[in-house]
Formats: structure tokens, sequence, C-alpha cells
């Protein structure tokens, strides 16, 4: 600090945001008296993650609960970022997630009907002398279940493929129909009839 002829007492800015020389008598947008609380931070824009300057903030470890002896050790449970604003915990946002990538990609859980609960699949051969093979229901119930998963995929990726024609995409999906009707013999093993199989009618069984 020290006197100007013109400005009177003059210095430099302590926060190097001016520049030189500061009259003393004027007042800093960012001057903030000792023992005042800080600003109120700015308003966030719909969409804009919460933050310092719209900076994410790492997310904080949750406290460990106390383990008693002898009880197993639990699975770290992350919380949320803080970026996703929304009310819920980690548990229940996988299981948003996993609901909405179902839904998209046409996977899902298919229930067994439960006639067929604890029973098997008896395949008996003709010949005379040879043993014959027992396949558990749950087991078989749950392969056909992949397969119409596996194929509602290829169905969505042959509507969404940039590179054919809608009269390949077209043909492909003819494909994919005739499976789906050489399939619905399976329909029985379904608790709920939408989520088996559909054919085009003609090739049904």
């Amino acid at each position: 600090m020290h006197e100007d002829p013109a400005r009177g007492r003059v210095g430099e800015c302590a926060l190097e945001v001016y520049p030189p020389p500061i009259k003393a008598t004027a007042t800093c947008a960012r001057y903030r008296a000792k023992g005042a609380p800080p600003p109120p931070p700015p308003p966030r824009a719909a969409g804009q993650p919460r933050g310092s300057g719209g900076r994410s903030r790492p997310a904080e470890r949750a406290p460990s609960p106390e383990r008693r002896p002898g009880a197993a050790p639990q699975p770290f449970r992350s919380p949320l970022p803080r970026e996703i604003d929304i009310d819920m915990d980690i548990d229940e946002f996988r299981r948003v997630l996993r609901e909405v990538l179902s839904e998209e990609l046409g996977v899902g859980r298919a229930e067994m009907g439960g006639r067929w609960e604890g029973g098997e699949i008896v395949l008996r051969p003709g010949k005379e002398g040879t043993a014959e093979k027992r396949i558990p229901l749950d087991m078989f119930f749950h392969k056909i279940v992949m397969l119409r998963d596996k194929l509602r995929v290829l169905e969505q990726k042959i509507n969404a493929h940039e590179g054919l024609s809608d009269a390949e995409k077209v043909q492909l999906q003819a494909y994919i129909t005739g499976c789906y009707g050489t399939l619905t013999t399976f329909n029985v093993l379904f608790a709920r009839r939408e989520d088996g199989f559909a054919g085009s009618g003609k090739d049904s069984d």
C-alpha cells in the first residue's frame, strides 16, 4: 500500500483478480468479512449435476456397519453418485436398470407352470439294452427361455441394422417368425401364455 498523488492510498488485489493499482476505498466483489458465512451457491439449471461450478464430486463412502463375531462379511454397497439426483439407493437403482434393459432387449424372466415343477423329461430309446435319458424340467425350461430371449435380441438387431435393406429385413424376420411358430409346442410349459412363443399362425403347433 502506498500513496498516489491522484488516487490517494492504492495497493494490489490480494486475490490477484483485479489489475493494480486498487484504491483503498474500492470494494471487491469477492470480499467476505472474517467470520461471515459463505455466499449461497448460484442457482442450478435443470439437468446440471450438483457440485462446485458444475463439477462432479466424488461419491462419499458409506460407513461400514459393525460386524458381529462369527457373522459373514457383508458386500460393500456404494451409494449412488451425487450426479444421479434421484431418491433411491444403489440396489433400487440396479433393479430399475435391469427392468429397463430387459424391456428394451425383450429379455425377461418367465415362470414355469406350477404343474410342471419337479417334473422331468424322459427320453426312452427304441433300441433295447440302451439306457434312457432323464432331464429335469426346470433345466429344460431354462434353456427354452434362453432360446426365446436370444431370438428376441436377434430380431431387434435385424430391425436396427443399417446395412440391411427393408426387403432383407422382412425376409430374415420371416425366418425368425417361423422359429417362433416351431417352438410354440413348448408354450404349455409357461405359466403365462404371453411369455411364450407366437408364430404367424399357419406354422404354429
